[in-house]
């Protein structure tokens, strides 16, 4: 048989699949996939099932329902201030990670250069090299993951076609301050880039911290494309309903992508977003504190136990220092170790480097579930790693 795809055979199986089994065979507390243990708000399940009833059920126009897309350039008007062309701005996606792939096979060309931030999340190398794209990647460190200047601005040259920025940051927790995405709109407007920011995990922001999009800074409007989530915003991962603002001169290139990936979504689940989407800011409000209060009684338990954690402004996910206990092995002996032994599964941060000299100290822990499944892990991991004696 002739060989598959030289890209994608160089890629294993993603690592939250393998922590997510080895969870599953161990019976442990999967705190290594991001996603809920509870499901989204009753009302906005109840519109999807009446939609279905209603109908139709038939394919839905290529760039989303109108409702829905209505519903976003509201959303980024009242939360961004953008003004938005709902007709000619938007695009809905089927997941986030629909709309991050036909941002890549709609901008890129072969040999064009892409800047990314390591650790990444794991679908952006493969997609960029799906495209034919180079990827040049900047690290961030921890305690604090702050953007080396001179990194960044070595990272760009007149062959880079785009930057691809995730905020706030899966695996990192980190949320770019404005001077930060200040010296990335210079660097973007100079070199003539475009930029494609993720930002699902926009209302999940911690403490004082506050999202700013990169589309609202003078000069990025025409050349950043938006991306958001249904599935992280209402806990409802498994919808897998993206969209997507842009210019309209963007969007189009972008949609010509998405023709041919998925042409379309859902139209109920399309319909239940749109009145989601809708919901008075004591929803976002009451998200945003829900999630810092389990960030909070996690990272204090991983505290107690010893553990010294990374900054984490934003997102589902904190990361923990394995050598601030005394563990001397890597990232991934240790998560393997406390998934079989401890009965608590976590994903090695190693996991999310591409580049050489991958930190290999780190284990990185989901608290997106409930108080007690929470307080359970800790009890677990407290139980295992306690002196002997």
């Amino acid at each position: 048989m002739k060989n598959t795809s030289d890209v994608l055979g160089g890629f294993g199986t993603t690592i939250f699949e393998v922590m997510s089994k080895l969870a599953i065979e161990h019976k442990a507390i999967n705190l290594g996939q991001g996603f809920p243990d509870e499901d989204g708000p009753a009302d906005i399940r109840h519109a999807a099932a009446k939609a279905v009833e209603e109908g139709p059920n038939q394919y839905p126009p290529m760039m989303g329902i109108p409702e829905l897309r209505q519903a976003v350039a509201a959303h980024d008007a009242r939360f961004y201030g953008l003004s938005v062309n709902w007709q000619t701005d938007v695009l809905v996606t089927s997941g986030a990670t629909e709309a991050l792939a036909a941002s890549m096979l709609g901008l890129i060309n072969p040999g064009d250069e892409v800047v990314l931030f390591e650790p990444l999340y794991d679908c952006y190398l493969p997609m960029i090299k799906l495209a034919g794209g180079i990827p040049k990647f900047v690290r961030l460190d921890p305690p604090n993951w702050e953007i080396d200047p001179d990194k960044l601005r070595a990272a760009f040259s007149d062959r880079t076609k785009l930057i691809l920025m995730n905020s706030p940051m899966n695996p990192t927790g980190k949320v770019f301050s404005r001077e930060e995405l200040e010296l990335i709109a210079e660097l973007a407007i100079k070199h003539d880039t475009y930029a494609i920011c993720d930002e699902v995990y926009e209302h999940i922001i911690f403490g004082d911290k506050k999202h700013l999009s990169l589309m609202t800074l003078p000069g990025m409007g025409e050349r950043t494309a938006r991306i958001a989530s249904a599935g992280k915003t209402f806990s409802l991962t498994g919808w897998k309903v993206g969209y997507l603002t842009a210019t309209a001169e963007l969007t189009v290139r972008i949609a010509k992508a998405h023709q041919f990936l998925t042409f379309t979504t859902a139209p109920n689940l399309q319909k239940a977003v749109a009145y989601g989407l809708a919901k008075e800011n004591d929803f976002y409000d009451d998200l945003r504190a829900s999630m810092q209060s389990k960030r909070d009684i996690f990272r204090d338990g991983l505290n107690r136990i010893g553990f010294t954690t990374a900054e984490c402004d934003g997102t589902y996910f904190i990361n923990a220092d394995i050598s601030s206990i005394g563990f001397d092995g890597t990232d991934e002996e240790f998560c393997r170790l406390i998934t079989t032994d401890a009965g608590v599964a976590a994903v090695p941060f190693s996991a999310f480097y591409q580049s050489a000299g991958a930190r290999d100290n780190f284990a990185r822990f989901c608290f997106c579930k409930k108080t007690e499944v929470l307080e359970a892990a800790i009890e677990k991991l407290a139980d295992f790693f306690k002196p002997a004696g």
